[in-house]
């Protein structure tokens, strides 16, 4: 019986280990004196994984350019609101500030490790700063 409550509470935390939501933040300037950027540049998950992106500065949104096969582009934000995205299908997704993109306003998730897609998504131009950031990111993973 020990065996089976130790089992059961192990399976609880764990869940919640892994179910747990990231927070990305969309800024005019980061910590590193970058601007006009997401908090984090690379974010990985899970399957399962949840992303929520948090407006600190005004002017900001994400949207969803490109993502793994299967993967339906969702609408993209409304500006200065925060949005949420649970990620169900492994591989890179690749998303924009769309005031902001060519500045550099990009980002990627990875979900389960899986860079299968990296071609594709190495593939999409953004134009301007956000292109060759694109290609130091892909470089990182």
């Amino acid at each position: 019986m020990k065996y089976i409550v130790t089992v059961v509470i192990c399976f609880m935390l764990t869940s919640t280990v892994f179910s747990k939501e990231i927070i990305l933040e969309m800024l005019n300037k980061r910590d590193d004196g970058k601007k006009m950027v997401y908090s984090q540049d690379i974010v990985k998950v899970p399957v399962g994984g949840t992303v929520k992106w948090i407006p600190k500065d005004g002017g900001h949104n994400v949207e969803f350019v490109a993502g793994p096969e299967g993967f339906q582009l969702p609408p993209k934000s409304y500006i200065n609101r925060e949005v949420s995205m649970q990620f169900s299908i492994p591989g890179v997704y690749l998303y924009v500030c769309s005031p902001h993109s060519i500045m550099g306003m990009i980002g990627l998730v990875v979900v389960d490790n899986d860079t299968s897609n990296i071609d594709s998504i190495a593939s999409f131009d953004i134009g301007g700063k956000g292109s060759r950031k694109l290609k130091k990111l892909i470089a990182g993973l």
